[in-house]
């Protein structure tokens, strides 16, 4: 998958100009995207700011090391079950 060269702060802002009057070809032009890139935009960070995306990525960062942790504690207790069958 091709890394975008827009942050996301970048493309928040981007999407901003829509609500200032500016036209999504203008935009598109002005910064080098399709009108697809922009509509695909769009629907992925409407209605966002650079604070609550700062969040929503913090919160995926834990949710990713919950299901690391919830990922190990299954593997022990699959383990510790083994040894109990075999001990019976």
């Amino acid at each position: 998958m091709k890394k975008s060269k827009f942050s996301e702060s970048q493309i928040i802002k981007i999407l901003s100009q829509q609500d200032f009057g500016k036209s999504i070809s203008d935009i598109c032009r002005e910064h080098g995207i399709s009108q697809g890139t922009f509509y695909s935009w769009k629907s992925k960070y409407s209605g966002m700011e650079v604070s609550q995306l700062k969040q929503m990525k913090d919160m995926e960062r834990e949710l990713a090391q919950y299901k690391k942790i919830v990922a190990e504690q299954t593997l022990h207790i699959a383990v510790l079950k083994d040894v109990i069958e075999k001990k019976l």
